[in-house]
């Protein structure tokens, strides 16, 4: 049987430990940026923006400077005169109007049902709470059109067909919007928070309330973010249900309409209609990164 030797008795020096290399390994550490990681996001950026600098360029200009060749490639000076115009082909300002009332009150009524309902969902225990949240799950994979006509039927008969609220009532609460705020909730809120609330004798609303919609701020600002988009570009449902009072998309698909399409008209209605969003987008950019990042895994 052999035995290892012992360095001191042997008076031998003992051999350093094999140095570690000092290049960092690529996975768990952030890798500085090469110039073609750099020329891909500039590249992705740049065709990001390019579809609304065209829309400037094309609204500011006139109807005959869009059919030159070459196109023009810079802002012209007519965009106030083709905003006038867009206002008085149709009643542009009505429509943004009735799509901000459909919009904000979808997206107030989408996070708040679907907030209490996932914080039901993922925090409370009651009988046949997994069979009713598959149920939820699985009306999202009905398509939206076969249910179109007997939606129009039942709102034919509750007299909402021509009004607002034949597009507001059907979408006050999403099965995707339950869905993400139970699996959010779920990891988001501790149980041992809740128990501190029930001991201090709140009610499960007052939970709700002071506890759990606070601590669901950044997905509710996704979601809320999500559904006005949704909300803001759906054309289908309101070009069915609605007649006098059209939203922006049926508006701009009056302004499409005809025998020949005015594409510095068409292109300055959509601008115009675009604006909203990026507002919406700029106010709520921050709490959707924070949203994002709360599934990041930190190195």
């Amino acid at each position: 049987m052999t035995t290892l030797a012992d360095p001191i008795q042997t008076g031998t020096t003992p051999s350093p430990p094999p140095r570690r290399s000092h290049r960092r390994r690529s996975f768990g550490y952030p890798r500085k940026g090469s110039v073609w990681s750099y020329g891909a996001l500039l590249a992705v950026v740049a065709g990001s923006v390019f579809p609304l600098y065209w829309s400037i360029v094309v609204s500011s200009q006139t109807s005959d400077a869009v059919t030159k060749v070459p196109p023009a490639l810079v802002p012209g000076g007519h965009l106030f005169d083709n905003i006038a115009r867009v206002f008085d082909t149709t009643d542009f300002g009505r429509a943004l109007v009735n799509s901000f009332i459909v919009s904000g009150s979808i997206t107030v009524s989408v996070v708040f049902f679907s907030t209490l309902a996932g914080f039901a969902f993922a925090k409370l225990r009651f009988r046949g709470r997994k069979a009713l949240l598959v149920v939820a799950i699985a009306t999202s994979m009905v398509p939206h059109q076969l249910g179109i006509i007997p939606l129009y039927i039942l709102m034919a008969d509750l007299g909402w067909t021509g009004r607002l609220t034949a597009v507001i009532v059907p979408g006050l609460v999403t099965a995707f919007g339950v869905f993400f705020m139970t699996q959010y909730l779920g990891r988001a809120v501790p149980d041992e928070l809740l128990e501190a609330g029930r001991v201090d004798g709140s009610s499960t609303f007052g939970l709700y309330w002071h506890i759990v919609l606070p601590a669901a701020r950044p997905a509710a600002a996704v979601l809320g973010l999500f559904t006005f988009m949704q909300a803001w570009n759906d054309f289908f449902w309101p070009l069915v249900v609605l007649q006098n009072n059209a939203t922006v998309q049926v508006a701009l698909s009056a302004l499409a309409s005809g025998y020949t399409t005015d594409y510095t008209l068409t292109l300055t209605g959509t601008l115009l209609a675009t604006l909203p969003i990026l507002v919406v987008f700029m106010l709520l950019g921050r709490h959707l990164v924070d949203g994002i990042m709360q599934g990041a895994v930190k190195g």
